[in-house]
C-alpha cells in the first residue's frame, strides 16, 4: 500500500478527532506539504551494469550495529490509532530489531514497552519540564528502563496552532490522554498529591461565603466526558476515580508543568552533567544549531520540523539537511518529516542522513492493523529500500550520496 494509501486507509478507519490529531499540520499546513514536495523534488540517476550483489542495510548509531537505517520515531497519544497502542509498536519494533523512540506523551509507560522488547534497541524522548526533580525521575527511568539516548525534542517547547484539532475542540491531553509517562512517575504523582492536598487546605481554612449552587460551574455533557475520560486514564479503580480529586488534578498538573518554553543552551548543559546517557538533539534546521550542538557534547542531531505540527511556512526538513549534515560533518544527523516509504530514505541517506525515522506511516499502519500493521509498515519500507539501493546500482548504504541525485 502507497503512502497516501494508507493514511486514506487509516482516515476510514478513525474517528475525525482522532485522525485530526495524527494526521494534522501547524497553521495552513504549508509545511506538511512542504516536507513531501522536498522529496518529489529530488530524482536518482541510476546506473547501470554496476555488477550488484547482496545488499547490506546495516549501519552502525551510537556503537550499536542496526538492521537498517531506520527507527520508529515518537508519536504521542497512540491510543487514538489503537487501543494496543505503544505496546503494539513496541512488539513490532522488537520483531524487526528496529530502535523505538518511546514518547514523552505515550499512551503505555515506558516500563511497560521495554518489558516486551527485550534486549531490542529503545532511546526515550524527552520534553523538558519545568519541574527538575521531574526531568530527572524521567531520565532515571529511561536509564533503568535499557534507553539507549535521551532524544531531547526542541521545537515543541509550546503546542504549535492545529487548526484541525482546534476546529473539533480536540485536545486528548485534556481528557487524561497521553499521560502515561506522567501518571506513572513517583514525582508527578507527589506532586498531584500535594497540589490536591493544598487545594482542599484552602477550601478548609478560607470558605468563600458567596458560593451557592447558584455560582457553580454548569454541569454539560462535554464535562463529564472528560470527567469519565480523565478517571479511565488515571492509575486505579475507575469508580475511585470518578469520585476523587487526582485525576483532574494530573491533568492539571500536566498541563502546567509539560514543557519549558524558556528551554535553553544552558539547560541541555545541566542535563548533561545530570545523565551519562548519549544525548540526541531532535528539532535542529539550522547548521549553526548543530554547530551548538557538537560543542554542548551531543551525541547526534535529528534534522526535524516536526512533522510539520509546530511552525506553519517552516523550511522543509530535507532541504535543511544538508547544510546540517556540511556543518557537522563529524556528528551523526539523522532525519525525519516527510518520509513514506523506503526510496524516500534512500533519498534522505543520499543527503548525508545516517539514518531516518518514521513516524506517520507507522501510525497509520498501527490505525489499519494494529501490531501487525505496524510490522508490515516496517518491513515495507526496508524492502523498498533494498529494492531502490539495487535499482540505483549499489549494494552498499554508504554509495548514496548526492552525486547520484538531480533536482527537479
Amino acid at each position: 500500500m502507497s503512502g497516501d494509501g494508507l493514511e486514506e486507509a487509516a482516515r476510514h478507519k478513525l474517528g475525525a478527532a482522532e485522525f485530526a490529531y495524527l494526521a494534522g499540520g501547524a497553521g495552513s499546513e504549508s509545511t506538511l506539504r512542504a516536507n513531501r514536495a522536498a522529496f518529489e523534488r529530488r530524482s536518482f540517476v541510476p546506473r547501470m551494469l554496476a555488477g550488484v550483489g547482496p545488499r547490506d542495510l546495516t549501519v552502525s548509531l551510537l556503537g550499536r550495529l542496526l538492521p537498517a537505517p531506520l527507527l520508529l520515531g515518537p508519536v504521542g497519544v497512540l491510543e487514538l490509532a489503537h487501543p494496543d497502542a505503544d505496546l503494539a509498536v513496541a512488539r513490532a519494533a522488537a520483531e524487526h530489531a528496529v530502535p523505538m523512540v518511546f514518547s514523552n506523551q505515550a499512551s503505555v509507560p515506558m516500563e511497560d514497552c521495554a518489558a516486551v522488547m527485550g534486549d531490542s534497541p529503545r532511546w526515550f524522548q524527552l520534553y523538558y519540564s519545568t519541574d527538575e526533580d521531574l526531568v530527572d525521575s524521567f531520565v532515571d527511568r529511561a536509564a533503568r528502563c535499557g534507553a539507549g539516548a535521551l532524544v531531547v525534542t526542541l521545537d515543541t517547547t509550546i503546542l504549535g496552532w492545529r487548526p484541525r484539532d482546534l476546529d473539533l475542540g480536540s485536545l486528548p491531553f485534556a481528557q487524561g490522554k497521553g499521560l502515561a509517562q506522567y501518571t506513572s512517575d513517583p514525582v508527578f504523582r507527589r506532586i498531584v498529591l500535594e497540589r490536591v492536598a493544598a487545594a482542599a487546605a484552602s477550601i478548609v481554612t478560607s470558605p468563600d461565603p458567596s458560593a451557592s449552587s447558584t455560582t457553580r460551574p454548569k454541569v454539560t455533557p462535554t464535562a463529564v466526558r472528560s470527567l469519565v475520560s480523565m478517571s479511565r486514564h488515571y492509575p486505579g479503580r475507575f469508580r475511585e476515580n470518578i469520585r476523587s480529586p487526582e485525576p483532574r488534578a494530573a491533568v492539571q498538573t500536566f498541563l502546567e508543568i509539560y514543557s519549558r518554553p524558556s528551554l535553553s543552551w544552558s539547560d541541555l548543559a545541566s542535563l548533561r552533567d545530570r545523565t551519562d546517557l548519549p544525548i540526541v538533539l531532535k528539532g535542529v534546521l539550522h547548521p549553526d544549531d548543530a554547530l551548538r550542538a557538537v560543542d554542548h557534547g551531543v551525541a547526534a542531531v535529528i534534522v526535524s520540523n516536526h512533522g510539520g505540527r509546530q511552525v506553519d511556512h517552516s523550511i522543509a526538513a530535507l532541504d535543511a539537511l544538508p547544510a546540517v549534515v556540511d556543518a557537522v560533518p563529524d556528528l551523526p544527523v539523522l532525519m525525519d518529516s516527510g518520509i513514506r516509504s523506503g526510496a524516500d530514505v534512500a533519498v534522505a541517506l543520499a543527503l548525508g542522513a545516517r539514518a531516518v525515522l518514521l513516524g506517520r506511516a507507522y501510525a497509520y499502519g498501527l490505525a489499519v492493523a494494529g501490531r501487525q500493521g505496524v510490522s508490515e509498515v516496517i518491513a515495507n519500507v526496508i524492502a523498498e529500500l533494498d529494492l531502490t539501493l539495487a535499482l540505483v546500482g549499489l549494494d552498499h548504504l554508504a554509495g548514496l550520496n548526492r552525486e547520484m541525485l538531480v533536482s527537479r
